[in-house]
C-alpha cells in the first residue's frame, strides 16, 4: 500500500499481514511493526532472522526508505543494526498503547509527528550502492565527501556501512532475477549470478550462505521472493507471510 503523500519521501510503503512464520532475509530496510503485543523497530539486518511472531498473529508496519530511518527516527540507524528494538525507547512512552487502540492510523501519526527532511545526500548515496559498478571511494567523490565521512553517514541513515549494504542489494536483486524468470539448474544459476552483478556462480553462493546461511539453489527452491523498498507484498524463506515485509 502506498504511504500518504506527505510521508512519501521518508515511507516507502504500509503493509499488513498474517504471520505464518518463517525467516525474514536482508533487505536493506528499517520497518516500524506492530506485532500483535508490541510496538517495534525493525532494524537493518546483515543475517536471516527466525520471525519471533506467533503464528496467526495480525501484524502491521510503516517501511523507510533506502537512508532515511535515521533521519525519520531521529536516532542512528545503527543503534538498530540486526535487532528489534521496543519503538517506545525511540518514540517515547505511551506509543505502544496508541497503536494498539488507533491501529495503522495511529502509526502513522506517530511517523508524521518524527519525520524530518531527508538529506538528499545520504539517499543519493544509497541508492548508488544498488548499481554493481559502484566504488565507495568513486561515490566518495562524486558526492564531495571523504570516505570517512561517506561511512559516518551511511551508519547513521542506513545502519551499516556502504559495502555492506551494496552486498544486501546485490543479494536482493539475485532473488529480483530469480523470481522473474525460471531457473532450472546451475547454468541457470551461473548466468543469474552475472546478472545480478556477482563476478562468478561461486560468488553468489559464497555471499547467499552469509547473509542467508542457504545456498542459491536452495532459496530458489524455498521460494523466497525479494524484499526492501520496492517491493510490497510479504515474503519470507520457507513460509511466505512472515511479520516483516520482505520488501
Amino acid at each position: 500500500m502506498a504511504p500518504p503523500p506527505d510521508l512519501a519521501d521518508s515511507v516507502a510503503c504500509v503493509w499488513t499481514s498474517v504471520s505464518r512464520g518463517g525467516v525474514i532475509l536482508p533487505d536493506g530496510c528499517v520497518d516500524l511493526v506492530w506485532r500483535g503485543d508490541r510496538l517495534i523497530v525493525a532494524g537493518p539486518a546483515t543475517g536471516a532472522i527466525e520471525s519471533p511472531v506467533p503464528l496467526g498473529t495480525t501484524v502491521f508496519g510503516v517501511r523507510f526508505r533506502l537512508g532515511v530511518a535515521g533521519a525519520a527516527l531521529g536516532v542512528p540507524a545503527v543503534e538498530f543494526a540486526d535487532m528489534s528494538v521496543d519503538a517506545e525507547a525511540v518514540l517515547g512512552r505511551g506509543a505502544a498503547d496508541r497503536v494498539a487502540e488507533g491501529g495503522m492510523p495511529a502509526l502513522l501519526a506517530l511517523v508524521r509527528a518524527r519525520l524530518r527532511p531527508v538529506d538528499p545526500l545520504d539517499r543519493a548515496a544509497a541508492l548508488a550502492m544498488a548499481r554493481p559498478e559502484t566504488r565507495v571511494a568513486e561515490l566518495g567523490t562524486t558526492l564531495g565527501v571523504s570516505e570517512r565521512q561517506l561511512r559516518r553517514r551511511f551508519l547513521d541513515a542506513v545502519g551499516y556501512g556502504p559495502k555492506t549494504l551494496a552486498r544486501v542489494l546485490r543479494f536482493q536483486h539475485f532473488l529480483e532475477l530469480a523470481a522473474a524468470g525460471r531457473v532450472g539448474g546451475a547454468a541457470d544459476l551461473a548466468r543469474l549470478a552475472l546478472d545480478a552483478g556477482y563476478s562468478d556462480q561461486a560468488h553468489l553462493t559464497r555471499e547467499a550462505r552469509r547473509l542467508s546461511g542457504r545456498t542459491p539453489a536452495e532459496l530458489v527452491a524455498s521460494g523466497a521472493g525479494p524484499a526492501g523498498e520496492r517491493v510490497r507484498s510479504v515474503q519470507a524463506v520457507g513460509a511466505p507471510g512472515a511479520y516483516r515485509p520482505a520488501g
